[in-house]
C-alpha cells in the first residue's frame, strides 16, 4: 500500500487509550534512562553534592504544627502516589474497556503476574535465609512498567501491539500486588481513627466518582485520603492506587455527544461567558473520569515525577571495591537473580501450567516465543523495586539493592533483545504463530457482519474484513475513503459500510443514508455510495435526485421510496449496530470485530490489517 501522505488532523484524532499508554511509556523509557545515567553520575563524580540535595528537609509549618521529610521522601512518597494513580488508572480502564472486560482474561494474567512475583521472592530469601536482610524481600519482586515497555519497543521494533498489550496486562497485577505489599509490608504501625478517616474518604469517593467533572475536586479528596493514611502509618502511595481504581472508564454516548454539540451551537449563535462554561461543561462531561485523569496525570507521571524519583534514588557509588563487594553481598545476588531468572521462569512456567490445567481453554493471547519475551522483559525493575529498597535498607544494603536492580535491568533487556532477534529469523507463518498465536480477539462488533444483509465491497470469502461506521455529510468520511479504497486493493479484505447518520451536526445526513439503500434497492449501493462520499456539500433532495437519474435509476420508484422513508429501518438497524458496538462518532473503522481506535490513514489502517491477516494465519 502506498500512504498518501494526508497527515490531516483527521489522521491524529482519538487515540486509543491503551495504544497512547504504552506510546507514553516507551517515549519516557528515554528520559527514564536519562535520568539513572545522570543520577550515577552525580553521585559518583559529587557524592557529598548529591546526598546533600536529596537529604534537604522540606516541610511546611502552620503556627506550632510542621510536616516536613527529606526531598527524597517527598519523592518518594508524595509524588510517586501519582504514579500509582495512574497504574490504577490503567487497571480500571482495562476492566472495563480492554481485553480484561471478558472476566475469563484476567486469570492468565492474575496468575503470572503472582507467581512472576512469587518465584523472584523465593530466589531473593534463599540468597538471604536467616539474614536480617531477608526483610528485603520486595524488592525482587516488581517490574518497572515505564521502562520495560520502553525498551520493549525500542528492543523488539517489530513486536505486535497484541504482545505489548498482553506485557502490560501483567505488569498491571505485578504494580498493583507491589503496592499491596509496601502497605502491608513495609508501613508504619497501624492508627485506627487516621485509618478509619481514610476507608470513609475512599467510600465518598466511590460514591461520586462516576459523576465527578473536576480534576480539583478528585485532588482534593485525594490529598485528604494521602493525609489520613500518612497518619495513620500506612504508606500514603495506596491514595493514589484506590482513586485510580475508582474512576470508571465508558466511551462517550451519542446522546451525551449529542447534547455537547447543541451547546456548542448555542455558544455558535450567542457567544456569552455563561455558555462558554456550559459548553465546556457539557464536552468535558463526555469523557470518563477515568480518561480525564489519565489525560492530564500520565505525562506528568512519566516524563516528570518518574525520572525524577530515578534521579533521587539512582545514584551509587560504583567504585571497584564496592561492586566487588556488592556482587558477592546476599541482597544483590538475591535481587539480581530473583529478576533475571525468576521472572522469567515464573512467567513462562505459569502460562504454560494454566494452559494444561485447563486443556487450552484459559492460554496466553500471544505465542510462546512472545510469553517467553514478557517473561524476560519482566526482568526490568526498577521503579518500585527501589521505592520498596528505600523503606526496606539503609547504608550499603540500600545500595547494594540498587546494584541488583540496575545490574537486572541491563541483563533482562540483553536477553529480550536475543529472544525477539531469534524470533525474526524464523520463517513468516512460523514467526507470525510464535508471536502472536490463535487466540480469537475480543469481538467488539455487533451484530457481526452478515453476506445477506450488509453491503460487501471486495471478495466475500476475504479472511479480513473491515468495517466502517459512516456518515455521508461528515468530511473525515470523506477523507477516509481515499484510504479505504488503498485498502481494497489488497485482495485479501473486504469492506463493509454501515450506517451512522449524525443527524445533531449532518442535517443532511440520514436523508444520503436512505437515499443509498434506495439505490441499493435497484442494485447500485455502491455507485451512490461513491457519488455521495464525493459531493459531500450537494446533499439536498435535488441533487441527490440528480445523482440517481445520472445512475440511470428507476427515477419515480427513486422518488416514491424518498418520499415514503421505505429504508429508514434499514439505516436505524445500522445505527442499533453503532450503539450496541459502542460507536458514537464517525467514522469508526473495525478489523474482524476488533475496534480500531487512534488514526484512520493508510499506515495504521494498514497495520491493523496486516495484524488481521497474521492473526487468520496462526489460526489455521
Amino acid at each position: 500500500m502506498v500512504d498518501t501522505g494526508l497527515r490531516t488532523l483527521w489522521t491524529r484524532r482519538g487515540a486509543a487509550p491503551l495504544r497512547a499508554f504504552i506510546s507514553t511509556e516507551s517515549a519516557s523509557a528515554v528520559v527514564l534512562v536519562a535520568a539513572v545515567v545522570v543520577a550515577l553520575v552525580w553521585a559518583n563524580a559529587a557524592p557529598a553534592s548529591y546526598a546533600a540535595v536529596w537529604d534537604t528537609r522540606v516541610a511546611l509549618r502552620i503556627g506550632d504544627a510542621e510536616f516536613g521529610q527529606d526531598l527524597r521522601e517527598w519523592v518518594g512518597g508524595g509524588l510517586m502516589t501519582l504514579f500509582f494513580l495512574v497504574v490504577g488508572l490503567e487497571a480500571r480502564r482495562e476492566f472495563d474497556l480492554g481485553d480484561l472486560r471478558e472476566r475469563r482474561r484476567f486469570v492468565l494474567p492474575l496468575v503470572a503476574g503472582v507467581v512472576g512475583m512469587a518465584v523472584p521472592i523465593g530466589i531473593f530469601l534463599l540468597f538471604n535465609a536467616g539474614l536480617p536482610s531477608a526483610h528485603g524481600w520486595g524488592v525482587a519482586m516488581s517490574t518497572d512498567t515505564a521502562l520495560a515497555l520502553g525498551l520493549l519497543a525500542m528492543l523488539g521494533r517489530n513486536v505486535p501491539d497484541k504482545v505489548r498489550l498482553f506485557v502490560l496486562t501483567i505488569f498491571v497485577v505485578d504494580d498493583l500486588a507491589a503496592l499491596l505489599v509496601i502497605a502491608v509490608v513495609y508501613s508504619e504501625p497501624i492508627k485506627g481513627l487516621p485509618l478509619a478517616l481514610a476507608v470513609a474518604v475512599f467510600a465518598l469517593l466511590l460514591v461520586v466518582a462516576r459523576t465527578m467533572r473536576r480534576r480539583s475536586v478528585y485532588f482534593a479528596i485525594g490529598l485528604t485520603l494521602w493525609l489520613a493514611l500518612e497518619a495513620s502509618g500506612v504508606d500514603p502511595v495506596v491514595a493514589g492506587l484506590v482513586i485510580g481504581l475508582s474512576a470508571p472508564a465508558y466511551t462517550p454516548s451519542r446522546d451525551a455527544l449529542e447534547q455537547a454539540t447543541g451547546r456548542v451551537r448555542q455558544f455558535r449563535e450567542q457567544p456569552t461567558p455563561e455558555l462558554v462554561r456550559e459548553a465546556t461543561t457539557s464536552l468535558t462531561a463526555t469523557l470518563s473520569p477515568n480518561a480525564r485523569l489519565q489525560s492530564f496525570y500520565h505525562p506528568w507521571t512519566s516524563f516528570v515525577i518518574v525520572p525524577l524519583f530515578a534521579l533521587a534514588n539512582a545514584g551509587v557509588v560504583l567504585s571497584g571495591d564496592a561492586l566487588a563487594a556488592a556482587f558477592t553481598a546476599p541482597v544483590t545476588l538475591g535481587v539480581f537473580v530473583g529478576y533475571v531468572v525468576g521472572k522469567p521462569l515464573g512467567v513462562v512456567a505459569t502460562a504454560w501450567a494454566v494452559t494444561r490445567i485447563s486443556r487450552g481453554r484459559i492460554r496466553p493471547p500471544v505465542g510462546w516465543a512472545a510469553v517467553l519475551g514478557s517473561g524476560t522483559i519482566a526482568g526490568v525493575g526498577f521503579t518500585v523495586a527501589l521505592l520498596i529498597a528505600t523503606r526496606a535498607f539503609q547504608g550499603a544494603e540500600l545500595d547494594q539493592a540498587k546494584v541488583g536492580a540496575l545490574s537486572a535491568v541491563v541483563v533482562s533487556a540483553a536477553l529480550t533483545w536475543v529472544v525477539y532477534r531469534l524470533t525474526a529469523l524464523l520463517p513468516p507463518a512460523v514467526k507470525a504463530r510464535a508471536l502472536i498465536g490463535d487466540v480469537a480477539y475480543i469481538q467488539d462488533l455487533v451484530p457481526e457482519v452478515d453476506i445477506d444483509h450488509d453491503h460487501i465491497r471486495g471478495p466475500l470469502n476475504a479472511p479480513v474484513t473491515v468495517i466502517e461506521f459512516g456518515d455521508f455529510e461528515c468530511p473525515y468520511c470523506g477523507q477516509a475513503e481515499a484510504v479505504v479504497r488503498d485498502l481494497l486493493s489488497d485482495v485479501h479484505v473486504r469492506y463493509v459500510w454501515r450506517h451512522l447518520p449524525l443527524t445533531d451536526v449532518h442535517p443532511r445526513a440520514q436523508y444520503a443514508a436512505e437515499a443509498a439503500e434506495a439505490a441499493a434497492a435497484q442494485g447500485a449501493f455502491w455507485e451512490m455510495h461513491d457519488l455521495l462520499l464525493a459531493h459531500q456539500g450537494d446533499l439536498r433532495p435535488v441533487d441527490v435526485a440528480r445523482y440517481a437519474q445520472e445512475l440511470g435509476l428507476d427515477v419515480e420508484r427513486f422518488a416514491d421510496d424518498m418520499r415514503r422513508h421505505v429504508h429508514e429501518t434499514r439505516v436505524a438497524q445500522d445505527v442499533e449496530s453503532a450503539d450496541l458496538s459502542g460507536v458514537s462518532g464517525t467514522p469508526t473503522f473495525f478489523v474482524n470485530g476488533l475496534r480500531q481506535y487512534g488514526a484512520y490513514d493508510v499506515a495504521t489502517l494498514g497495520a491493523a490489517v496486516r495484524a488481521a491477516r497474521a492473526q487468520v494465519r496462526a489460526a489455521r
